[in-house]
C-alpha cells in the first residue's frame, strides 16, 4: 500500500503564510538553500530527515505561481515513471513531468479523473 509521505501548501505571499503556519500550529519553518521552496516540519526529524513518530508527515510551501494551485498531497511510490503510466492509463493526467529534487528523489504532479491534484514521489536510491 502507497502511503501519505508529504504535504504541500502554495501562498501568495510566503512570510504572510510562514508566520501564519508557525505562529499557530507551532511549525518549524526553514527554507532550503538554492531552491525556490521552504520546509514545513510539523514533527521531529531524524538525521536523514524522516519523521521520528510513525505516520507523521512534513511539508513543504512553495510562492504560488497560478491563482487555481492548492494544497497537494504527495504519495510515496516505488517508481515515478511506472505509477505516471498508471495513471494516464486510468484517465489521470501527468502535470509536472518526473524532477528530479536534489539528490533525494523524484516528483511528479498529476490530477485523478475527478480533477484533484496530488504529487508522487520517489526516493532516490543511494
Amino acid at each position: 500500500m502507497d502511503k501519505i509521505v508529504h504535504f504541500e501548501i502554495p501562498a501568495d505571499d510566503l512570510a504572510r503564510a510562514k508566520s501564519f503556519y508557525k505562529d499557530i500550529f507551532d511549525w518549524k519553518i526553514e527554507d532550503v538553500k538554492d531552491m525556490d521552496y521552504t520546509m514545513l516540519y510539523t514533527t521531529e526529524v531524524d538525521k536523514e530527515y524522516m519523521p521520528k513518530e510513525p505516520g507523521a508527515i512534513n511539508g513543504g510551501m512553495w510562492k504560488r505561481e497560478k491563482g487555481d494551485e492548492k494544497p497537494v498531497l504527495v504519495i510515496n511510490v516505488a517508481s515515478v515513471d511506472d505509477y505516471a503510466k498508471k495513471i494516464e492509463g486510468k484517465g489521470g493526467k501527468i502535470l509536472t513531468p518526473k524532477t528530479t529534487v536534489g539528490d533525494m528523489g523524484y516528483y511528479a504532479k498529476f490530477s485523478d479523473p475527478e480533477g484533484n491534484v496530488l504529487g508522487i514521489w520517489e526516493n532516490m536510491k543511494k
